[in-house]
């Protein structure tokens, strides 16, 4: 086996370090948390009654049954709706899986279901918002449904941007239960997604009609399953894989396939022979060299920033103190080994025919850029996804070895002839805060801007600018500030793409800087983004005017800003965050008290606390999270 790299060692060790107290509260706690037989045997049996009342009778008859040698009950927590591409697959799942389970020898329920919002309908609306929010209402809502205490394993049904990640950190919060994650796939391939993007910015330019807009957008997104560019959703199911949660392979299988529904029923009784087993817990597995494995991939596959948050809040419900140092110290020795649209033509269906997640795991664990020696739900070692999920001759999974080379190296490559040298995936620091930039599909000769700032404190302001031509001709650093979590939630600005894109691309020096977040679609522009500490909580960008000369550099990995010291520090704050009042409408005022709450970016922009431990190091180096105030 290959050694692991120097530094991929060196910054898992002072993972280690840093999370010595707070993983080991967790991996106490989730040990308090298992008990021996059937989990509904310390129910009384009011409280039993209750849970298998619309059972049926045969069921019934078997969940009465609490002895050690009883048949494991498995949640289904599924994030079904219709109205979601992603998520439509999912309604016929669950009679599926409890058949599978009950062939496994265990039985089955639908816990409970979380919501699931998408955020390619509300991009650029008010219901955008409460987007990143709804990440940990999903974890509170998969805690409600798995609370019942009357199950052994789980199996999550989910896809897309916070479902996943929400999924992921309520199952840890019951990290003591054997859990599988059960993706639905993407759809088959529509329009090419650099034709997309062409449409999209004629029509910023007023080059294209609504109409012809709304046509390639349609041919886009076309049909059930995931959408197929390789953005947060399908950056979810890349690393739920290599994180050794899903069955190899079974990522970007399709929706409606032989496949997918074979991949189904072997995630069902996989769930139910662990159940049997007696684990491991999706807890115990989930550990520090696992979480590296997911930054290493991450960068390597060109993944959504948004990640840069999730990894961390997921990292911290598991008492692991991930920062974007350590993803940041990654980047320069992991290569960019994918090109999947923002960052290239191809989608991940392209990726998944070239070899997808099985090459990429193999050509990273021969260059010793990943940690083989992980637990997943197939047991120990990593090395188990380097092999490929196919259909054998009953019509149900076998597991055989995947390309050990690349079908097309337009679109993958092996380690040792990546794309690029490092992941593109940087921490740039400066007199306005701690900002991430993804550089990889970023000409070089765009990686370092400097330029007058035009500040915004809200996206439509700049869209206005762009559109009665105040912005045409000049080189511009765009500040749009007041994005920040606790300003207003933390919304995409993928809106803003298109315009800058047709800046650019007219010769003009352009970059973006801002508290929000722009994902992976941020694309070929440089943006500074998830800025901390942000606007709304007195950061730095909320005293930048018009004019000051902002310097992006993605290569150095700064972000400046030349002015004098001296009279910066002392210049008053000027805009400011929306009132509550003012917060009001498509749901949002629900969501005040997250807004009063909710930690900086790079702590993973989380409402719950998962605190270090008093005595832990990491609690004396991160001070308290400030309540924000809204003037």
């Amino acid at each position: 086996m290959t050694a692991v790299s120097p530094t991929v060692a060196d910054v898992t060790a002072r993972l280690v370090e840093r999370s010595a107290a707070t993983r080991a509260d967790y991996l106490a706690r989730i040990a308090a948390a298992r008990a021996t037989g059937p989990a509904r045997g310390r129910l009384a049996c009011s409280n039993l009654a209750h849970g298998f009342a619309a059972s049926t009778s045969a069921t019934k008859a078997e969940l009465k049954v609490i002895s050690p040698a009883a048949k494991p009950n498995v949640a289904i927590v599924t994030s079904y709706n219709d109205m979601l591409s992603a998520h439509a697959p999912y309604e016929t799942y669950p009679p599926l899986l409890k058949a599978a389970v009950m062939r496994a020898g265990g039985l089955a329920q639908v816990a409970g279901g979380v919501p699931a919002m998408c955020d390619g309908i509300t991009q650029g609306r008010d219901g955008m918002q409460v987007s990143l929010f709804s990440r940990d209402v999903i974890a509170m809502s998969a805690g409600i449904a798995l609370s019942h205490d009357m199950f052994d394993a789980a199996l999550m049904l989910g896809v897309c941007d916070k479902i996943v990640p929400g999924l992921l950190i309520g199952a840890l919060s019951f990290g003591h239960l054997p859990t599988v994650f059960v993706p639905a796939g993407p759809m088959s391939s529509g329009l090419p997604n650099k034709e997309k993007a062409r449409v999209r910015q004629r029509y910023a330019a007023g080059e294209a009609t609504r109409e012809e807009l709304l046509e390639a957008e349609a041919a886009s997104y076309h049909s059930r399953g995931t959408c197929t560019f390789y953005g947060t959703a399908n950056s979810n199911q890349l690393l739920m894989e290599v994180l050794g949660l899903h069955l190899p392979g079974s990522s970007f299988a399709s929706p409606d396939t032989l496949l997918r529904a074979a991949l189904n029923r072997a995630a069902a009784a996989r769930a139910t022979e662990l159940a049997l087993e007696g684990g491991p817990g999706i807890g115990e597995m989930i550990d520090e060299k696992s979480i590296i494995n997911a930054c290493v991939a991450l960068l390597a596959s060109g993944g959504s920033t948004n990640h840069t948050m999730h990894l961390v809040a997921i990292a911290r419900a598991a008492g692991i103190q991930l920062t974007w140092e350590d993803i940041s110290d990654l980047s320069p020795v992991v290569p960019l080994l994918s090109r999947m649209y923002p960052n290239g033509s191809a989608d991940v269906n392209h990726f998944h025919a070239a070899g997808g997640v099985s090459f990429l795991v193999r050509t990273l664990l021969e260059a010793g850029l990943l940690h083989e020696d992980v637990t997943t739900i197939l047991g120990p070692g990593l090395s188990a996804y380097t092999q490929e999920s196919r259909l054998d001759r009953d019509g149900e999974i076998e597991l055989v070895e995947g390309a050990p080379v690349s079908g097309d190296l337009d679109v993958l490559r092996p380690a040792d002839d990546p794309f690029s040298p490092d992941g593109g995936l940087r921490v740039l620091t400066g007199e306005l805060g701690t900002a991430v930039i993804k550089t990889s599909a970023v000409a070089p000769e765009h990686q370092v801007v400097s330029a007058p700032a035009l500040v915004f404190d809200d996206q439509a302001d700049f869209l206005t600018a762009f559109a009665e031509g105040r912005l045409d001709g000049r080189d511009l650093v765009a500040v749009v500030r007041y994005q920040g979590p606790a300003a207003n939630g933390m919304p995409e600005l993928h809106k803003l793409t298109p315009a800058l894109g047709v800046m650019q691309d007219r010769g003009q020096r352009v970059a973006i800087v801002t508290d929000g977040r722009m994902s992976g679609a941020s694309g070929k522009v440089p943006a500074a983004i998830h800025l901390t500490p942000e606007a709304a909580l007195g950061g730095p960008l909320a005293r930048v005017q018009d004019g000051d000369v902002i310097t992006v550099d993605a290569v150095a990995g700064t972000l400046s800003i030349e002015v004098d010291a001296d009279e910066f520090a002392h210049r008053p704050a000027t805009g400011r965050a929306p009132l509550d009042a003012e917060w009001r409408g498509t749901g949002r005022e629900l969501f005040s008290a997250f807004r009063a709450t909710v930690g900086s970016a790079d702590t993973g922009a989380s409402v719950f606390s998962f605190a270090p431990s008093p005595q832990s190091a990491a609690a004396q180096e991160s001070p308290v999270q400030e309540t924000p105030v809204h003037v």
